[in-house]
């Protein structure tokens, strides 16, 4: 194994049993598939370095962690904030905002069609590889979905 092969970045955890994991790199999405699972879950992100498992090189195995934590995603009860609903009556209908948050993170507003909002939000919550990639990406922990009548917020939290 050479240190070229060797590749350190930042990891999502996308499947994991007792004998191994698979990771995807968030900023790639090349997927690195170990061959044991280090103790690693679904869900994790992992900032690291991966490298090829000799002799075959075929697989890989997790030869450092730098950083390791967990990505919850849920829906929230709560409505958009006053910004986001601002936000969202400046667009039209199928457009996408993305805002920096003040600190960590970002905050994505998306304006649907009033009678398509819970759609939205399902569509939404069923891409949780990506929210959690996007997460990964910024470095935070949450990802916070909110929704009211024609507006989809999207909050990645630290």
């Amino acid at each position: 194994m050479t240190d070229d092969s060797e590749k350190t970045g930042t990891f999502l955890v996308t499947a994991a049993d007792d004998d191994a994991a698979v990771l995807a790199d968030v900023d790639d999405g090349q997927v690195h598939t170990l061959a044991t699972n280090p103790g690693v879950e679904v869900g994790e992100a992992i900032e690291g370095t991966v490298a090829p498992e000799p002799p075959l090189e075929v697989a890989w195995q997790l030869v450092d962690v730098a950083e390791r934590w967990t990505i919850s995603v849920e829906e929230s009860a709560e409505s958009p904030t006053t910004l986001e609903r601002d936000v969202a009556a400046e667009q039209a209908v199928g457009e996408l905002t993305r805002r920096e948050r003040a600190g960590i993170g970002e905050i994505h507003v998306l304006t649907v069609a009033e009678g398509e909002t819970e759609a939205a939000v399902a569509d939404v919550l069923d891409d949780e590889e990506g929210l959690r990639s996007r997460a990964a990406r910024l470095g935070v922990e949450r990802v916070i979905v909110r929704s009211e009548p024609g507006v989809v917020s999207v909050r990645y939290l630290p």
